[in-house]
């Protein structure tokens, strides 16, 4: 299956998740059971220190990453035939270990709360199968006259 940005927004420009964003980081999330997942390669250009994730990457990750998992929520939920136009209300970041940036990584995401237009997701960032990142945030499905309505 393509992936959610491919498929359902390929002229975003939003620096994390914008398909058509050359320079950003071109998240590419996929559902999974429940979740969304996403696996992505770190370079060079994206450490704070040799061979260490910048700190502010892992958050646009995530951000992104859990802003989509709200999206792909919404439209499952309400039967849509493409998700809402959805954006971070809040985001709250614990970098648990320092993130390598010698592989890829894996994104995981999941709706723990939902009510009416608000979603709450919790995601994590993941090197060789442990843990470097967490995150909670509320994504919101936002209305017509909001600036983000037709983003997608």
């Amino acid at each position: 299956m393509a992936s959610l940005q491919d498929r359902y927004a390929p002229t975003d420009r939003c620096f994390g998740c914008g398909s058509a964003n050359e320079k950003g980081l071109r998240i590419k999330s996929r559902p999974e059971g429940d979740e969304l997942v996403a696996d992505w390669a770190p370079e060079p250009h994206h450490e704070a220190f040799p061979g260490v994730l910048n700190g502010g990457i892992v958050g646009a990750l995530l951000d992104c990453h859990s802003n989509w998992t709200a999206a792909w929520y919404f439209m499952g939920r309400d039967r849509l035939e493409k998700p809402p136009a959805t954006v971070t209300s809040e985001f709250h970041v614990k970098l648990k270990r320092p993130t390598p940036t010698g592989s890829p990584l894996r994104l995981r995401a999941r709706v723990v709360e939902a009510k009416g237009r608000r979603a709450t997701v919790e995601a994590t960032v993941e090197s060789g199968g442990e843990v470097t990142a967490t995150c909670r945030g509320v994504f919101v499905s936002v209305t017509a006259d909001h600036p983000a309505a037709n983003r997608w």
